[in-house]
């Protein structure tokens, strides 16, 4: 921290700055005082020379909106930006509340490596946040030691993608823009794309790096890192041996090898980052250091308004750091200062024009054709540059041109990193930046690749310099007044007809791209049908902005939508798309149950029965009236429903009494325990049918349940594995569970382990006594009762099964890999075996099927894909932007989907679709 230079500003929007806080690669960060509120705010300015360059600005501009999407966790969000309209000229800034921290790197030289605690807390906490940007198909590509920061209560992620994280940046004449990144994975080496396992490389890196005080590459000759990234075996002595294989796994050559990020996060803390740091989790001398930062911050006071023009402030008051002897006394703003943050860094380039990909390849169970083709997902053509050359950024698009975005609606999006989430208050040396959640796409390293050395001081060894492609963001012409809405529309219509939802449309012909928008055409033109077009939605339903957003939707006999939220419970007609009543003693309620004529709904309370018609409560159980002999229930998530009857599970913390000590022994202390219980409940007539005592879970103690088959005589359940507790994991060496519970009496009649089916393996099963489980890569069938094997599907290299789904005589299959099928239950035989066309590795779609059973729906992050359920033809596809208007912060929630007769309702955060289907 320094006093103000000649150049800072002395004020952004409300905030008025109080002392230069540090100096980054791509930013120049203050510590301000809100003048409304009087709390402390670190505000990031992007340098000058970077904000000129557009594609920085739309990244910049974009990140305060994707930190906000993420908030939560580790993630704080952004208190304010610059006005997203601001001119080139203009500062480019955001501001986030200051949170007393250290970077990873500064915190490793105030008191050496961290302990092995310390080290779970702080790996669990990041794949906490990974396993969320993974969720939605994103990459994250913002981890290094500068990056993350040691909070009181936790660790602080404040890079979200490649800019985010660079380690040095630099605006080049012609619009270019180079970017220097730490930590090269053995993939980007290799010249491929990479992926979520990417992230878990780095992570391990960066868990090495703060076990050890040193990267795991270190030694060796600097022009061989590229070799020992991609080769060596990583040096893991000095790491905790309880760490070790976890840490090893991550640092797995293969991608394939690697875990998920829920994996680590589990293994490091089962009951949660933030549940293990209680009480503490920082040594005794970083703690003392973080207590000093914020007690310096807080002392500093506003500096006093110049009374001459361009007079500079020698001084801020309460600011102590000084330059280092022999530093020059103003550095320019604009210096690019040595950032230690990096095994290998990488110069990013930005603008490559990809060719759009070719059909998925034939295969033995027939063509997959391809309904639409992205960007960026076929052969990439030859490159006439050099991998160091940097490619020119145009500053505004041919007249007559389009927009189209590096990467359309459906593949893996873009957003711009920009800057700050938590800053902390390191040194001068290191600085600590914001980027972007959703992925860069997938950068891969030229085959002709040349690399130099960069030297990292404080974080990570050396390592080469190689170039990556950086694609810009999508931005209308100078003048233009295409909104976001419209903008998209055309992105995505002019790669082969995946069509956005909200009323935009876009036609094809002659190679020519038209689009109309939400606002009425002076004349009507009719509509030229796109390959893939859905049909047109019945209705469509937007949940008010001034509520909270849904939690949980159900149907009730197909008349009613009914819609959960923290505030209250809503419905809609699902004949007509419009709200019907809105009830706030059903709020943060579970399902939508049919009970006789009433609606039943399970609240945090209490169970109710709403009147269809308007959502009056006809009945009403507290837990504490309805349980009596149960105080202080718990009741956890619905297992399933059959009929009048649910099943659910719920726990209760009960005082157990120390036994009489022996004559001459001290009173052992009172024990707190958690009991725990599955029951049944029949909510047409209102009474428990039983209960049966199970195994209580992790912290708070209530065992998630799930009903995946139901049959004559029993019920087949499996456990949440987020609640299974350490002793039940370690048991399990590696393989998931499921119980049979006797239908009458709730009596556990046994527990089986199938096969390599781990405890978050998809799993599900028929009236049959048939199990389907993803096992490793594949997907297999089992014999319920007894365990035996009975058929195996191969799976996608480096994916995994998600819950398959029972349909007749065919069991449909979904993968992450984004490839949905169809086998024969009976044999295994794969029948049909598409793709979703949504490039990359991901989260399984989740599948619905139509009502007649023709169509069958799979839904996840990117958009809605219908296929033929009888041969797997792709119908259509669907995507909604989530907000018409341009400023109107995107949606990244994932897609869901609901049969209802003869249409499916599709949900994607507040909006809803009803759409006929065959």
């Amino acid at each position: 921290m320094e006093a103000l230079r000649r150049e800072d500003p002395r004020r952004f929007g409300r905030f008025t700055v109080l002392a230069r806080f540090q100096e980054a690669a791509s930013a120049v960060q203050y510590v301000a005082r809100d003048t409304g509120t009087g709390e402390l705010a670190v505000i990031t300015a992007a340098r000058p020379a970077l904000a000129a360059v557009p594609a920085f600005r739309r990244r910049f501009q974009a990140e305060a909106r994707t930190a906000e999407r993420l908030a939560g966790g580790w993630v704080t969000p952004p208190l304010a930006t610059g006005s997203p309209e601001a001119d080139e000229d203009e500062l480019l800034w955001t501001a986030t509340q200051y949170v007393p921290a250290l970077p990873l790197a500064e915190a490793i030289g105030v008191a050496g490596p961290l302990p092995e605690r310390a080290l779970r807390i702080l790996g669990a906490g990041i794949a906490e946040i990974l396993s969320r940007v993974h969720a939605g198909g994103s990459v994250l590509q913002g981890l290094a030691p500068g990056t993350v920061l040691l909070a009181e209560d936790g660790p602080r992620l404040t890079a979200f993608g490649p800019l985010g994280a660079a380690a040095a940046a630099e605006a080049r004449p012609g619009g270019q823009l180079s970017v220097r990144l730490g930590y090269l994975t053995p993939e980007q080496v290799a010249g491929k794309e990479v992926g979520a396992p990417s992230d878990l490389f780095v992570l391990g890196l960066l868990l090495v790096y703060a076990a050890t005080g040193t990267t795991p590459f270190t030694e060796g000759p600097p022009e061989e890192a590229a070799r020992r990234i991609a080769e060596a075996e990583p040096e893991l002595d000095a790491v905790p041996e309880e760490l070790r294989d976890l840490i090893a796994g991550c640092l797995a050559k293969d991608p394939a090898e690697r875990p998920t990020a829920g994996t680590v996060a589990a293994e490091l803390a089962l009951e949660g980052a933030a549940g293990l740091a209680r009480g503490g989790w920082l040594p005794e001398r970083l703690a003392a250091a973080v207590a000093d930062q914020e007690a310096r911050v807080r002392a500093l006071e506003a500096p006093e308004e110049a009374e001459t023009a361009g007079e500079p402030e020698d001084a801020v008051p309460g600011a102590a750091a000084e330059a280092p002897e022999g530093a020059p006394a103003e550095a320019p703003a604009t210096q690019t200062p040595t950032d230690p943050r990096g095994t290998a860094a990488t110069a990013a380039t930005t603008n490559a024009t990809p060719a759009p990909a070719p059909g998925t390849a034939t295969g033995d169970i027939g063509e997959d054709r391809g309904t639409t083709r992205f960007l960026n997902t076929g052969p990439k053509p030859p490159q006439s540059d050099r991998a160091t050359t940097h490619l020119s950024l145009p500053h505004e698009l041919p007249p007559g041109r389009p927009p189209v975005p590096a990467l359309p609606a459906g593949a893996t999006t873009p957003a711009a990193p920009a800057f700050p989430a938590s800053p902390g208050l390191p040194s001068p040396a290191h600085h600590h930046t914001h980027g972007s959640p959703a992925p860069y796409p997938a950068a891969a390293l030229p085959a002709s690749a040349t690399t130099a050395q960069g030297n990292n001081g404080n974080g990570g060894g050396n390592g080469p310099m190689v170039a990556l492609p950086l694609p810009p963001a999508p931005t209308p012409p100078e003048g233009s007044a295409t909104s976001r809405r419209t903008l998209i529309a055309i992105a995505a219509a002019a790669v082969g007809g995946l069509v956005v939802g909200g009323g935009a449309v876009a036609a094809i012909g002659g190679g020519e791209t038209a689009a109309a928008t939400d606002a009425k055409p002076p004349a009507p033109k009719p509509r030229r049908t796109l390959p893939g077009q859905p049909p047109e939605p019945r209705w469509s339903y937007s949940h008010p902005a001034s509520e909270s957003a849904p939690l949980t939707t159900a149907l009730w006999r197909d008349r009613l939508l009914v819609v959960t939220s923290e505030s209250q419970a809503s419905a809609v007609d699902v004949s007509t798309g419009k709200r019907v009543w809105q009830r706030a003693d059903a709020a943060k309620g579970q399902a939508a149950v049919v009970a006789g004529d009433l609606c039943f709904v399970a609240s945090p309370t209490e169970f109710l029965w709403l009147a269809p018609k308007d959502g009056t409560v006809v009945h009403r159980v507290r837990y504490a009236d309805g349980f009596t002999d149960l105080p202080d229930l718990q009741v956890g998530r619905l297992a399933g429903h059959s009929g009048a009857v649910i099943w659910f599970t719920g726990s209760r913390t009960v005082t157990v009494k120390a036994p009489k000590p022996k004559k001459g022994k001290k009173k052992a202390a009172d024990k707190r325990v958690v009991q725990a219980y599955f029951f049944a409940y029949d909510i047409v007539g209102r009474a428990e049918v039983w209960r049966t005592r199970v195994p209580a879970g992790r912290a708070p103690g209530t065992p998630l349940y799930q009903v995946v088959a139901e049959r004559s005589a029993d019920l087949l359940v499996r456990q949440d594995a987020v609640t299974l507790t350490a002793a039940e994991v370690k048991a399990a060496k590696g393989k998931g569970s499921i119980r049979s519970f006797d239908q009458q009496t709730g009596k556990l009649r046994w527990t089986k382990q199938y096969g390599t089916a781990g405890p978050e393996a998809a799993v599900t099963g028929d009236e049959d006594g048939t199990l389907y489980a993803g096992a490793g890569v594949h997907l297999q069938s089992f014999e319920a009762d007894t365990g035996k094997p009975l058929w195996r599907v191969e799976g996608t290299a480096g994916s995994a099964f998600g819950t398959p789904l029972v349909a007749g005589p065919v069991l449909h299959t979904t993968e992450r890999s984004r490839q949905v099928g169809a086998v024969e239950r009976e044999s295994g035989r794969l029948v049909w075996r598409r793709s979703t066309e949504v490039p990359g590795i991901g989260s399984a779609p989740a599948l619905t099927l139509s009502g007649s059973g023709k169509t069958l729906l799979a839904s996840d992050a990117t958009q809605v894909t219908a296929f033929s359920a009888a041969d797997g033809e792709r119908l259509w596809k669907f995507q909604d932007i989530g907000a018409a208007a341009p400023k109107g912060a995107t949606v990244s929630a994932p897609y869901r989907t609901l049969a209802v007769g003869a249409h499916i309702i599709v949900q994607r955060d507040r909006a809803f679709y009803a759409f006929p289907v065959a």
